[in-house]
């Protein structure tokens, strides 16, 4: 800062922020194996008279080298793991299934987005890698530090359970035993599914919204297009309907908090594209309604189509509306798969008397566990207390504060002991204020 020298270091050593702990022997054998692989892959770039390629992975793999004789580790030591884990080229990489006994039973939840990710992973990580071992950013066999192919995944699966509310080909072909749970406890039924037409779609769907609004319920809208979700976000903004809406941009945390908003009732219209289904349960929603829903591809699929019809069957009332101007196959599919489910569930409530009752659901704030108005009423009460606190009042306060975060952090009370720095921390920021 001030440009004066303080100290002078003969010698001062530092260290990588990462290590492996790898033994030394291990780490010699790696690097001379290296050193061969480079000799060979040099030799191969000068005959094919790509001298610029060769430099590179001359130049980078040396630098690696020196680092890994120097310090044990090196930037992107995981592409030379083949080598220090002594497989040959092309074995399946060490996972955390190799260390599951071997009578383990797995789940897959979601098996039918799960499934083909698995496959998607290793022929994701190949095309990236191929670029770089084309182009002398690495040696070929940084291939082989990738997630497993889809035929070692089958032969190391255990006895496997694919869930899911759409199963898809591969679990429907290799299930030996099928067992379905379509009857829920509470009662409640699929949703009621109706299909209206295209041309009044968004004018038509405004009037169920102002229905919903008014009994204090919400509503999820899929579109096809992210253009369409932004249009139809402001025009029924400018009809004063409280609304936001979901794409890919949005990071995780914002929809999290996005869709506890929506429980809150911050505002009642949520729509999306292609995230409005697996894993999102909002028992508020009482009306799902899917536009363009004859418009046949990935996004109105029989599977996506359950899926989305299914956000609605938390609440009493649940409600889909398709808007179609014809019945697509797989509206047509989706319609009577949900109809059956909707035939078994009457008829268990019939067998056994059960009269439906909606599903309470606590709603959680991303960061600080349950949300409560009672809680953020609280908050507030503190706030103005500690606002009204002269100087001395503050230096006890810290001080107590300071005592109750140290016993909390040694009684292993970590959570406690982060919320207590934070007030420690808005009181200090008082105190300094204060002394201005």
């Amino acid at each position: 800062m001030t440009g004066t020298t303080k100290q002078r270091v003969g010698r001062y050593t530092v260290f990588p922020s990462s290590h492996y702990v790898t033994p030394r022997d291990t780490v010699l054998r790696a690097c001379e194996q290296i050193k061969e692989e480079l000799r060979h892959r040099i030799e191969w770039y000068q005959k094919e008279g790509k001298l610029v390629e060769a430099q590179r992975i001359e130049q980078r793999t040396r630098f690696d080298l020196e680092m890994l004789y120097e310090m044990g580790f090196c930037k992107g030591i995981e592409n030379y793991s083949r080598h220090f884990s002594g497989r040959g080229p092309g074995d399946p990489p060490p996972t955390l299934i190799d260390y599951l006994p071997k009578n383990a039973l797995m789940f897959i939840d979601e098996s039918h987005v799960t499934v083909p990710q698995v496959g998607a992973m290793y022929k994701g990580d190949a095309a990236r890698k191929a670029n770089l071992v084309e182009y002398g950013f690495r040696l070929p066999s940084a291939a082989d530090n990738r997630p497993l192919k889809f035929h070692e995944f089958e032969q190391l699966m255990p006895q496997t359970i694919f869930v899911s509310a759409t199963p898809a080909v591969y679990e429907k072909d290799h299930a030996g035993q099928v067992v379905e749970q379509v009857v829920r406890p509470t009662g409640l039924v699929d949703p009621e599914i109706e299909i209206r037409p295209v041309a009044t779609q968004v004018d038509d769907l405004l009037s169920e919204i102002r229905e919903r609004m008014a009994r204090g319920e919400r509503v999820l809208v899929t579109t096809l297009t992210k253009r369409m979700a932004e249009q139809l976000a402001d025009y029924y903004t400018e009809h004063g309907v409280k609304v936001r809406y979901l794409h890919s941009d949005i990071d995780t945390v914002e929809r999290v908090e996005i869709i506890r908003d929506l429980r809150l009732g911050m505002f009642d219209v949520l729509i999306g594209i292609n995230l409005l289904r697996e894993g999102l349960d909002i028992p508020e929603v009482s009306l799902v309604a899917i536009l363009d829903a004859d418009k046949e591809g990935f996004l109105r699929s029989e599977r996506s189509l359950i899926q989305t019809i299914g956000r609605a069957a938390r609440n009493l009332r649940g409600k889909a509306l398709l808007y179609a101007d014809r019945i697509t196959d797989s509206m047509r599919k989706a319609m009577d798969e949900t109809e059956r489910r909707r035939a078994k569930q009457m008829a268990f409530n019939a067998e056994h008397g059960i009269v439906p009752k909606g599903v309470e659901k606590k709603i959680k704030d991303i960061i600080d566990g349950v949300y409560s108005v009672e809680a953020e009423r609280k908050k507030l009460v503190d706030e103005a207390a500690v606002a009204m606190m002269d100087e001395k009042t503050l230096a006890k306060e810290i001080k107590r504060l300071e005592k109750e975060m140290m016993e909390a952090a040694r009684n292993l009370e970590f959570e406690r002991a982060a919320r207590i720095r934070d007030e420690l921390k808005q009181l200090k920021e008082k105190a300094w204020l204060s002394d201005l």
